[in-house]
């Protein structure tokens, strides 16, 4: 099975003064969350979807489950304090729909990442079926400057090997689910990331190439840019 797991559940607080968090927000008529699903509802191989969110929230998705006919939700469950634990429970979920926990790939995607294309979801699925662990990534088109007291310049890494990461990363499912006991035991908290999780435990993660368009809503320039593209239905999923 190819499983995606959903993350709904940030606060969206780097949108200002917004009156719910950013995944709620409608777009053109649907939530933001449900545009962001819809792309994994529609891949042919994506057999099922779990989507972790806002506990205030949960009743309000099952709604929109029904509404947006997104058949392939097969849970809802509530997140935590951080994204480690809301994944944590969302991987308890996927665990439950599993029938085989060792080969079935989980693709990790933020809500807040709607222009998902199909390309991708299926690249991962591919480098996924054969290397177990993959990050989505694109080059650093910028230079980086790294500053440890944010006020000069501590280092300047070599700009041809850095990458931006992305979502979703997919992981064989045993996989991720271990890693994620690993850093419960060895009392590693508030992860930001799952990649790092699964290197925690020596483990190789390959590199799926991603999409500019596959940018994180995270400000209300990115609110606006993501509705300008959707207006003129010029990106890779329209």
């Amino acid at each position: 099975m190819n499983i995606a797991l959903i993350v709904a559940a940030g606060s969206g607080s780097r949108m200002g003064n917004a009156d719910k968090p950013k995944q709620f927000l409608p777009i053109y008529g649907k939530p933001l969350m449900i545009h962001t699903i819809e792309a994994f509802e529609v891949h042919d191989e994506i057999d099922a979807i779990v989507v972790v969110t806002n506990e205030a929230y949960i009743d309000q998705v099952k709604v929109w489950c029904k509404q947006y006919d997104l058949g392939k939700i097969k849970a809802v469950v509530a997140g935590g304090d951080s994204r480690q634990i809301s994944v944590h429970n969302g991987l308890q979920a996927v665990k439950a729909i599993s029938k085989d926990p060792k080969n079935d790939i989980v693709l990790i995607h933020d809500a807040a990442r709607p222009l998902i294309s199909q390309r991708i979801i299926t690249d991962n699925i591919r480098v996924c079926e054969k290397y177990d662990a993959v990050d989505t990534v694109i080059k650093a088109s910028d230079t980086i400057v790294r500053s440890i007291n944010e006020e000069s310049i501590s280092d300047i890494p070599a700009r041809n090997e850095l990458y931006q990461g992305q979502t979703p990363q997919s992981f064989k499912l045993s996989l991720v689910l271990d890693a994620h006991e690993y850093v419960k035991t060895h009392e590693v908290n508030n992860v930001t990331d799952d990649c790092k999780l699964v290197l925690s435990l020596g483990k190789e993660v390959r590199l799926v190439e991603g999409s500019k368009q596959n940018f994180k809503i995270t400000t209300f320039d990115d609110l606006m840019m993501l509705k300008a593209l959707l207006k003129i239905g010029k990106t890779e999923v329209l």
